[in-house]
């Protein structure tokens, strides 16, 4: 998290309430990082990396803290991109793990680590460190790639479609 603008899950009438996502910095008290980032369009956001931030944001009830993959002194340069492994509902979490270690084995053929992480609901993130000044578009492009290699290749189980509707019963691979 540090040095890395945040956007926050928050549940503010606990974990059964509608969370929403907060992207913003706003009314925040002395002490706690905020910073205008210009990928941002300038508007003012909360960085991570020191307690007094995580103790805030524990105190707005973000359960979830979701970091930028960039850090705020080169925010159009991420330093990781990530794949959202999604699944509809009553999509067992064991088809997630199937569509992970796809992943793992595209990835492991091309050379590429890369490390899972709980997304916080019912998926993975699959997070891959990138050369440094590799641009964001040429990761997501990377992302792209893959998650739709996979998903051509077992398309009974993943898709990259957006649309929910559409999707059906499947794990979602967003890139």
């Amino acid at each position: 998290l540090a040095d890395r603008a945040l956007v926050m899950k928050r549940f503010p009438n606990g974990v059964h309430g509608a969370p929403f996502y907060q992207h913003r910095a706003l009314h925040v008290p002395p002490g706690i990082r905020v910073q205008d980032i210009e990928s941002a369009d300038g508007q003012p956001q909360l960085v991570g990396g020191d307690l007094a931030t995580l103790l805030y944001t524990c105190q707005l009830a973000a359960i979830s803290q979701d970091p930028w993959f960039s850090r705020v002194q080169a925010s159009a340069t991420p330093d990781a991109v990530a794949l959202d492994l999604d699944p509809s509902d009553d999509v067992p979490f064991e088809q997630v793990l199937d569509v992970a270690r796809w992943l793992r084995e595209e990835l492991d053929q091309l050379g590429v680590f890369a490390v899972p992480k709980t997304s916080g609901a019912s998926g993975l993130h699959i997070f891959i460190p990138l050369v440094p000044g590799t641009p964001y578009e040429a990761g997501r492009l990377f992302c792209q790639i893959v998650a739709t290699i996979v998903c051509e290749k077992h398309p009974r189980v993943a898709t990259i479609e957006r649309s929910v509707r559409a999707r059906g019963p499947k794990v979602y691979v967003d890139y």
